[in-house]
């Protein structure tokens, strides 16, 4: 569970859980304010939830882990459901992640948050490379073939 304090300091968590309360003062140690733990949630309460949040501008990635959660994993920007058997699982939701590898989530996280960025570096070599291209083209400076054997490249 110290990844759940991991998470902690770059995101705003927070815990909807089903069950009763019996946990709370075990969870106080990674979810210090108490505020963020919402128990004996509704499916219908925790979709409510997520939408409360996203009205409010948030961007909301929801980690579930039955199929009462499916409701809330459909509606979030980013819906993972965690399970201990990915082929008899299939919620409504954008990932499935095995239960074994829930502590690698923060370093997931992070590399897709890298990925992002390099995509929009290729992306701006794309467009500085096209945009240099096409003025030589439009200006007669580049043989067609030549821009034909270029094209590929960017």
């Amino acid at each position: 569970m110290d990844k759940i304090s991991e998470l902690e300091r770059l995101y705003q968590l927070y815990l909807l859980s089903g069950d009763q309360d019996y946990e709370r003062t075990e969870l106080l140690a990674f979810f210090p304010d108490k505020d963020k733990m919402r128990f004996k949630q509704s499916p219908q309460d925790k979709l409510d939830f997520i939408r409360s949040l996203q009205q409010n501008k948030a961007r909301v990635m929801m980690v579930g882990d039955g199929l009462n959660d499916s409701g809330a994993l459909k509606q979030s920007d980013i819906g993972i459901a965690v399970t201990d058997n990915v082929n008899n699982f299939s919620p409504g939701s954008d990932a499935i992640l095995d239960g074994r590898s829930f502590d690698r989530l923060p370093a997931f996280l992070q590399f897709s948050k890298d990925t992002v960025k390099i995509i929009h570096f290729s992306f701006l070599i794309s467009l500085t490379y096209n945009l240099a291209g096409l003025s030589y083209a439009v200006t007669g400076r580049l043989s067609p073939l030549i821009a034909a054997v270029l094209m590929p490249l960017s």
